[in-house]
């Protein structure tokens, strides 16, 4: 009898929305996620045997991940530590963007 109810309960509680503020904490997890995603991205482009179509994916990847990591820094101000990761990430997509031209000019 007690596992029909608590599988009644756990339906119903993951039913139900709940308004959650974002916090510090998820805000660093974000940009977390987004320097790892920006790094793997930065080791494919690297790559010699990269086609030049999925070179050119990646630095676009790698740009609209930067715009989104540079988004997550702005909104934290008092964080004097995040900027750099700013920087860093948009030199990343300046390299992607030239190694992209350099290879559909030959």
């Amino acid at each position: 009898m007690r596992a029909p109810c608590l599988v009644l309960l756990a339906l119903v509680l993951a039913g139900c929305p709940k308004q959650v503020d974002r916090v510090a904490g998820s805000e660093d997890s974000r940009i977390d996620d987004t320097t790892a995603q920006l790094e793997e991205l930065r080791l494919k482009t690297e790559s010699e045997s990269l086609s030049c179509l999925d070179r050119c994916a990646a630095a676009r990847q790698t740009c609209e991940l930067t715009e989104e990591l540079c988004k997550l820094v702005e909104s934290q101000p008092d964080r004097t530590d995040l900027p750099p990761r700013c920087v860093q990430a948009r030199e990343q997509c300046a390299q992607a963007n030239a190694g992209c031209t350099r290879c559909r000019n030959g």
